[in-house]
């Protein structure tokens, strides 16, 4: 059935409204072999990506994992987020993608948590959308660069720009593994096919390894009808991939960016600091299942 026709289903039917999420308990951190890289990804503006990629970045690093958030969206909104200026920096991602002789080393930033490091942008990353189209294997250049790093972090996660072009293209080759932050909205599902074709694309030409991680409901209002039946829908159409915990709209979640801090630290008590919680315990579930899986494929082979 249609993702439309199940939210249109679960909109009109007199019963079955989905309670609120309970989050999972935090599991043991699983030992990593190499670096998790988590494409954080939605061409629609509006639905969470770069919240998420920085709250659950800084929720790994606090937990003990040294984290590399990616700032690969034009508008820098990760690096505002982290409570840095990416106008200010003389070395952001912009030179990285097309300096090759320049370390990325020289790009990394510190921020509040020594555990949590920033690849900064600004608005020069906008012209590097043109300038890449003339550059041989344009979309392995993140990965190549990324690669300088491997050893130094255990995860890397890349905030991506809300549109399907060039740059998103480099994310989707350097990641192992997707998460697809989805508003629920109706108009949310717009794009959502064009998305998953991208990502089979890249699979089949570029990168087999790339796997959805998970799609992370966004935005999620319990007081609504209509966000209610559409998370009903999305459980029901998606099934395993969609997170167990929705981030609901909370005040904190809107109101930290201005203060450039991730939710934890700018309200640790409120709800959206619990949510990203919540999502980090099932990431590092997921994470550590696909860990088990792959070792066990390994030994029987």
């Amino acid at each position: 059935m249609d993702l439309r026709e199940e939210l249109l289903k679960a909109y009109h039917a007199k019963s079955g409204q989905a309670g609120a999420a309970v989050g999972s308990p935090m599991p043991s951190l699983p030992e990593l072999r190499e670096a998790v890289c988590i494409a954080v990804i939605n061409q629609k503006g509006g639905c969470g990506k770069t919240t998420t990629a920085v709250n659950l970045s800084t929720c790994l690093a606090e937990v003990g994992y040294r984290v590399l958030l990616v700032d690969l969206d034009p508008q820098a909104h990760a690096t505002l987020g982290v409570g840095l200026n990416g106008e200010e920096m003389e070395i952001v991602i912009y030179h990285i993608l097309l300096r090759k002789e320049l370390p990325l080393s020289k790009g990394i930033q510190g921020t509040f948590h020594r555990n949590l490091k920033l690849l900064p942008a600004n608005g020069l990353l906008a012209s590097a959308q043109m300038e890449l189209l003339s550059v041989p294997q344009r979309d392995q250049i993140l990965k190549t660069r990324l690669k300088e790093l491997e050893d130094l972090f255990d995860f890397i996660l890349i905030d991506c720009p809300p549109s399907l072009n060039v740059l998103t293209i480099n994310a989707l080759t350097a990641a192992n593994r997707v998460l697809i932050p989805i508003q629920t909205q109706f108009y949310s599902l717009d794009g959502m096919r064009e998305l998953f074709k991208t990502i089979e694309l890249v699979r089949e030409n570029s990168n087999p390894q790339l796997s959805i991680l998970g799609i992370l409901p966004t935005l999620f209002d319990s007081r609504t009808k209509l966000n209610r039946s559409m998370l009903q829908a999305l459980k029901e159409y998606f099934k395993e991939q969609l997170f167990d915990s929705p981030i609901h709209l909370n005040a904190a979640l809107a109101e930290c960016p201005m203060m450039g801090q991730p939710v934890t630290r700018y309200a640790p008590g409120s709800r959206g600091a619990g949510d990203y919680r919540r999502l980090t315990g099932e990431v590092l579930a997921r994470v550590a299942r696909s860990a088990r899986s792959q070792r066990h494929s390994a030994e029987t082979v």
